[in-house]
């Protein structure tokens, strides 16, 4: 499972189509549709329910949305916190590190 893959389940589910998803993530339909095929495969599992008005997340697929919204999020706020601390505004980890 990657970020990417991740991202483009959060878009099909916020556009309701492959192709508006599609144009919003800059990239062309079907290799949106591998990323989603492909991950549905490792994970065994639907993850949308394919109809002639679009897609819809299954259950199993609104599960990975909200952890999906929770892991990109989080990749941003580290990122965030990255440029802050390169930027010379910050430089303390939250929570807790590695043991020593």
């Amino acid at each position: 499972m990657s970020l990417d893959q991740l991202q483009a389940v959060v878009t099909i589910a916020e556009e309701g189509t492959l192709l508006r998803a599609a144009r919003r993530l800059h990239i062309s339909q079907p290799p949106l549709t591998r990323k989603v095929r492909a991950l549905e495969e490792e994970l065994g599992v639907a993850l949308f329910d394919r109809g002639a008005r679009g897609m819809r997340p299954t259950p199993a697929g609104h599960t990975l949305v909200a952890s999906a919204r929770g892991i990109l999020a989080a990749v941003d706020a580290a990122a965030v916190s990255v440029r802050r601390c390169a930027d010379g505004r910050g430089g303390e980890r939250e929570g807790p590190g590695p043991e020593r």
